[in-house]
């Protein structure tokens, strides 16, 4: 454990701030109105801290907000405005422990921004490729004489192409690819090799781009990283495979923020069970 508690400003400190500012409520004062809405005040961690809710219950945002407070990593912009500041330093985080250095906070945006960067570095080597053949070609019918040193890196080109496949030629100057991962498979990549050892780590909705075999993949691997690798983890999902988590702590900010007992009583997984119930017969079949 790093992070006991963390609170944020009530709704009586927000009017205070709004009745100061001399506005009203509006995007443009983000993220204040967001979590009072929510009934998020504070937070009591557990090594697992889980907080569940619908699009735009304010899951991103606390998690955002808390980032920001303490400082953490982050590898991708996020939605602030002018006020993102002012709100930050009117929480208050009390610690187990000082935050590790390392300690981050890992989004679906910056996995996604990761993927499109893998992408953008192979088809630069393929369009490479692509003009590498027509040197081949060029420098396999070239007369070339050598008239200085600097003709040198010239004449072993063409050595090369009239030595050399195709193939061959074009590997040995291109350069190698990234392998290219589907979404989910690189996005389960990321979250694996982003988190460190003995750290915090905030992690946004990790699920997003995750088939549920992935998904339950990562649970396991976010459950071990708890267990035998020193991390306290703070998770915005709706998952059930994440809810299940055995010994976390979920949040419900459908539910004014009330602790919820189990996770098969949230709204997400019983969509999930109903159906399934609704077409038993079809497993059965």
């Amino acid at each position: 454990m790093y992070l006991n508690a963390f609170y944020f400003p009530d709704a009586e400190q927000e009017a205070d701030f709004m009745f100061a500012l001399k506005t009203t409520y509006d995007q443009s004062v983000y993220p204040y109105g967001v979590l009072p809405k929510a009934g998020l005040t504070e937070i009591i961690f557990r090594p697992i801290t889980i907080l569940y809710g619908g699009n735009g219950s304010g899951k991103s945002t606390a998690l955002n907000v808390i980032a920001e407070k303490l400082g953490m990593i982050r590898g991708s912009a996020f939605n602030r405005t002018r006020f993102f500041e002012a709100y930050a330093s009117a929480c208050k985080a009390s610690l187990e422990e000082p935050i590790p250095p390392k300690s981050r906070i890992i989004t679906s945006d910056e996995v996604f921004d990761m993927m499109l960067d893998i992408r953008a570095v192979n088809d630069g080597i393929a369009l490479k490729r692509d003009r590498l053949a027509e040197d081949y070609y060029e420098l396999k019918r070239e007369k070339f004489q050598i008239k200085s040193l600097e003709d040198l890196e010239h004449l072993h080109r063409i050595n090369q192409s009239r030595s050399k496949t195709l193939s061959r030629f074009i590997a040995g100057e291109s350069g190698k690819t990234i392998r290219e991962r589907s979404n989910g498979e690189s996005a389960l990549m990321i979250f694996q090799g982003k988190m460190e050892m003995d750290t915090l780590c905030l992690l946004d909705e990790p699920e997003n781009s995750l088939s549920p075999e992935n998904q339950m993949i990562l649970a396991d691997f976010l459950l071990e990283s708890v267990r035998y690798c020193g991390n306290q983890l703070v998770i915005s999902t709706h998952s059930p495979f994440l809810l299940a988590l055995p010994g976390a702590k979920i949040i419900d900010l459908d539910n004014h923020a009330r602790i919820a007992e189990s996770w098969t009583e949230l709204k997400n997984p019983r969509l999930y069970y109903e159906f399934f119930k609704k077409n038993e017969t079809e497993f059965e079949a």
